[in-house]
């Protein structure tokens, strides 16, 4: 059954334990909510805008993020110390951190997500798949169990999958811990590779193996759930856009997927929530390949690419997210999600276009567009610098339109009115990418953007 905590006090005041773009966005559906914010900072960050604009700001620790953002102890005391009621995570840090979600909560403060059960249970992708499988929800090829450690069963596992299969951390993510075995005689090696990177990454040697697929698409399910047993799905993205399991443009709808192959799926995401007792928002990431959909996991935060959902379903899921989190019923039902036209995302990052190393500095003049259909979501000004030490995301472009022929045409326009100077930027690359023709047709899968790379760099 579906947790509550509607007995708590309501909160009016919200720490944004993260920074940059995100913790701007969070602190504008607190305002708009007409709740306080604390912003809290690392060195590196003293000069964040958002911190001047928060009714509190703090200085949490030096520039490194294992003494600032992820230090929980830091955390929890300066939301006592400015009488925060919660904490808000934002995304990556410690946004799907289990044991900080379960402090938050002895400690007697809300936490902006999901439980520490729920956390945990969906951070291990094997009790994530076995979760899916009890709910209906279509799974990639392979058990639900863990990889043994006897080489014969794996061996024997792997014949029965069929190769090429992929080996995965239990407790990983962002891309790291996975190794494709495109033959049996590369498998022995590949599994002792990857248990040692899972126990060094993950603190857990613990993996498991799929069939790998050949050319899928990366498919996603929006998720909003409260905690009188409601729950919803906002329509679906499309993230295949990937550079090193990185996703740099997110689109919804996704392309091509008729409403009535991907109803079924959406449905069954919101049936697992509701097995789970999951509450707030949450992502149900999928591989989609010759028509069928596979799960590969949730994640149990809000997600960078949220606004092309927000754009195409006229729902604020940052304040729904807070809403729930106050212990407030939905205010919708399923029958009132419209999702409508085609949104773009692009992820304007501080590196070089060419080599994607990061970019450090000093941001001397910059000009974002502005107008019908588009929103930038940044902190950045002119005069801010850049620090080094954190991912390099600096805005987030996004752009709505009625068809997706026009959001591309608009996401063209809206990029070369962009301009951010005194460091390198991917905008040229962006610039380049949105006049290929295979992705203007929808003709891509999650290797097409490692393959367009490495044509433009042949000689």
């Amino acid at each position: 059954m579906p947790e509550t905590f509607d007995s708590r006090p309501r909160f009016d005041t919200v720490l944004i334990a993260n920074r940059g773009e995100i913790a701007t966005r969070i602190q504008k559906a607190c305002r708009e909510l007409g709740l306080k914010t604390v912003v809290v900072y690392s060195e590196a960050d003293r000069q964040a805008p958002y911190g001047k604009t928060a009714d509190s700001a703090l200085c949490i620790g030096p520039s490194s993020a294992a003494k600032s953002y992820l230090n929980k102890d830091a955390l929890l005391l300066a939301a006592r110390l400015t009488d925060a009621g919660a904490i808000h995570p934002g995304y990556g840090f410690l946004s799907e951190n289990a044991a900080f979600a379960d402090a938050v909560e002895k400690a007697g403060l809300t936490f902006i997500g999901p439980s520490a059960s729920s956390i945990e249970a969906m951070g291990d992708k094997i009790s994530a798949k076995r979760a899916m499988i009890a709910a209906g929800v279509p799974c990639v090829p392979g058990p639900d169990t863990a990889l043994a450690d006897d080489p014969a069963a794996v061996e024997r596992l792997a014949r029965e999958i069929g190769y090429p299969v992929i080996i995965k951390a239990a407790g990983g993510g962002g891309g790291r811990g996975m190794r494709v075995v495109p033959e049996a005689g590369l498998l022995q090696e590949a599994v002792a590779l990857t248990r040692e990177e899972a126990r060094q990454a993950f603190g857990s040697p613990s993996l498991y193996m799929e069939k790998f697929l050949q050319h899928p698409r990366h498919i996603e399910i929006q998720v909003l759930c409260d905690t009188h047993g409601n729950a919803v799905w906002l329509g679906h993205r499309d993230c295949s856009m990937q550079r090193r399991h990185q996703k740099v443009v997110e689109e919804a709808p996704a392309p091509g997927i008729s409403p009535d192959v991907i109803r079924p799926v959406g449905r069954a995401c919101v049936e697992a929530c509701r097995q789970i007792g999951y509450r707030g928002v949450g992502t149900f990431e999928f591989l989609y390949e010759d028509g069928a959909f596979y799960f590969i996991e949730m994640n149990t935060r809000l997600q960078v690419e949220h606004p092309v959902t927000e754009m195409t379903s006229g729902i604020d899921i940052v304040q729904a997210q807070i809403k729930v989190a106050q212990g407030d019923p939905l205010e919708l039902a399923q029958a009132d999600v419209r999702c409508e036209g085609h949104a773009f995302e692009c992820r304007i990052n501080a590196e070089d276009p060419d080599t994607f190393l990061p970019s450090a500095g000093i941001i001397t003049s910059l000009a974002f567009p502005e107008g019908t259909g588009i929103r930038v979501d940044t902190h950045i000004h002119a005069g801010y610098k850049v620090p080094p030490y954190y991912d390099s995301l600096i805005a987030k472009l996004i752009v709505h339109a009625p068809t997706r022929a026009e959001a591309m045409a608009r996401m063209r326009e809206a990029l070369v009115e962009t301009r951010v100077d005194g460091i390198s930027t991917n905008i040229p690359f962006l610039r380049a990418l949105f006049e290929d023709g295979a992705f203007a047709r929808g003709e891509t899968d999650i290797h097409y953007l490692e393959q367009w790379l490495k044509q433009r760099r042949a000689p």
